[in-house]
């Protein structure tokens, strides 16, 4: 798909800004509630920072506030699922989007299946909408959206991982990911495979992948899921999911789970399970979201670190 000319400026443009105005479609309005009222995005703090966005803070001059952003951090990432005055939620008309989006990328799947949807590109998933009336192609106004999505600084809401896919329409090949088995999910062949396969040698079959490699569009399918269930809060939605383009995922990362533990595996409940002290106690396991992690992310005790 050629790239939109917008792109380099999404890169360091917000999507919408953070709030506490309720709108009556989807959540909140995009404005910053400040300790003298609201500003509108765009307008300057006395510090030259851009109302919609927190506060700028320079290590080298307010230590003070350098330990207070890290313990906000950490009390956001705790409580995962709240709601913030700083969060960031996406306008009323990208709402609408976001939900016809959601929607459409739920068709795919349908069609797709959930195996194979982790490997499709971007490119394949704009043919499979083609062809498939199921799906529909998929409108201007929300290829836009997708690509704001993806080519916005995420740091924007709060998710402060580095990202490790930079092309939209980045795909793998076939010949490098192996199907697992009784799964329904792909590992990379190389490390990330050679280490499933020694942690399930050492901990023996009560333990599987849960999840594995995922590409853009499968990304985008769980983070705007997740987004609609949070009414637009970006924000939230990140700190329970990589944005699209800063999965490790895509790159090798993949999920283990206890066999009967169902949804369970994907809370923290999953760190009190003998399985988990296994794996940690193999020494060979580092876990990517811990629970004093930078990303903005929740801890994720399931999550095995490759890359």
């Amino acid at each position: 798909m050629k790239p939109l000319s917008r792109r380099a400026l999404l890169k360091t443009v917000p999507l919408a800004g953070a709030a506490l105005l309720v709108d009556a479609h989807c959540g909140l309005r995009g404005v910053w509630r400040t300790a003298g009222g609201v500003a509108a995005l765009g307008d300057r703090r006395p510090d030259g920072s851009e109302a919609g966005t927190p506060p700028a803070v320079d290590p080298l001059t307010d230590e003070g506030s350098t330990r207070h952003a890290t313990h906000d951090r950490l009390r956001k990432i705790r409580d995962f699922d709240g709601t913030f005055d700083d969060d960031y939620f996406l306008s009323a008309e990208q709402c609408e989007l976001l939900r016809t989006t959601a929607a459409r990328l739920e068709r795919a799947v349908g069609v797709i299946g959930h195996g194979n949807f982790n490997l499709v590109s971007f490119d394949e998933l704009l043919g499979f909408a083609r062809r498939y009336e199921r799906i529909a192609a998929f409108a201007p106004r929300e290829l836009e959206f997708l690509e704001e999505i993806f080519y916005t600084d995420a740091t924007r809401y709060g998710f402060f991982g580095p990202k490790v896919l930079h092309s939209l329409t980045a795909a793998f090949d076939p010949r490098d990911v192996e199907r697992i088995p009784s799964t329904g999910h792909y590992l990379l062949r190389g490390e990330p495979l050679e280490r499933y396969r020694r942690i399930r040698r050492d901990l023996g079959d009560g333990i599987f992948l849960t999840s594995g490699i995922r590409g853009v569009v499968k990304q985008y399918q769980l983070f705007l899921s997740k987004a609609v269930e949070t009414g637009g809060n970006l924000s939230r939605a990140s700190r329970s999911l990589a944005p699209p383009g800063y999965s490790y995922h895509a790159i090798g990362d993949f999920d283990v789970g206890r066999v009967g533990f169902g949804l369970r595996n994907f809370t923290a409940e999953f760190a009190d399970t003998p399985e988990y002290q296994r794996l940690i106690d193999l020494g060979y396991v580092t876990i990517r979201y811990t629970e004093t992690n930078h990303f903005g992310v929740r801890h994720e005790p399931w999550h095995i670190k490759i890359a």
